[in-house]
């Protein structure tokens, strides 16, 4: 299962750098935190395993007496939002450990999570993407009306979840499999290609993807890193140079 990492950032707008063969690629620009660790979630006490991190400060008299007490029981300062990283592994966490854009390397996929820009009221063909009606002989004026929602006597009513006008957008999306196309830890950056949900200001969730490759665990100097075994290489029957794995089933 590959490692879950995640940090809190605030989208600040979409811009285009040249990549190495001087192509252009379309970048959103993040401010990529700085989060702290605020609470540790153990199986024991909570029933599952995550790490709560905090990203942007506000003062004290904007959050309620609960809210503070949460943050303060911790030591930690009182800041506006709060999200969970699921994790199977709490040892490379501890209370007040700082998450910063160097979390995520180049080339790694992410999943940004957001509330999308709210569109107001929208009719099927904009909320929907509904084809219309015809313009021809005989439609009158209901050239973008939806149509028939039911069906007479029978059923007599409208079914649950039929497509219709209504709120479009302002809901929470994720844009997943965006790569990191560079981070400025200095500045606390993250460029991700495409675009991204939300308006510039908007508070953004990343992490890495969940149906992307696997990566590495997230290291921030709780414990060393154990250094790899040496691969060894033996020639085959046929010349051939093959990996020489665990002695009982070999290469895995």
């Amino acid at each position: 299962m590959a490692a879950v990492k995640g940090i809190l950032g605030r989208k600040l707008g979409m811009t285009q750098v040249w990549d190495a063969e001087n192509r252009v690629v379309p970048v959103t620009v993040i401010e990529a935190g700085p989060c702290r660790v605020v609470q540790l979630k153990t199986p024991e006490r909570d029933g599952y395993s995550a790490v709560q991190i905090a990203f942007g400060t506000v003062k004290e008299r904007r959050l309620s007496k609960p809210e503070l007490g949460h943050l303060q029981k911790n030591g930690a300062a009182p800041s506006k939002h709060l999200a969970e990283i699921r994790v199977d592994d709490l040892s490379a966490y501890a209370l007040g450990t700082v998450i910063s854009a160097d979390v995520f390397a180049t080339g790694e996929r992410v999943d940004v999570t957001a509330v999308s820009k709210g569109k107001g009221f929208s009719g099927v063909m904009v909320r929907h993407n509904f084809k219309g009606q015809g313009a021809s002989h005989g439609n009158h004026k209901k050239h973008r009306a939806p149509g028939s929602i039911g069906a007479c006597a029978t059923p007599a009513r409208v079914f649950k979840g039929m497509r219709m006008a209504g709120q479009y957008g302002n809901v929470r999306t994720t844009t997943l499999n965006l790569e990191v196309v560079e981070g400025d830890a200095e500045r606390g950056l993250l460029l991700v290609k495409g675009s991204v949900p939300g308006p510039n200001g908007g508070v953004v969730f990343i992490r890495n993807a969940a149906k992307g490759p696997a990566v590495a665990a997230p290291d921030f100097g709780a414990r060393a890193a154990a250094a790899p075994e040496p691969v060894e290489a033996a020639a085959s029957d046929d010349g051939v140079e093959a990996t020489v794995g665990d002695a009982e089933g070999g290469a895995e």
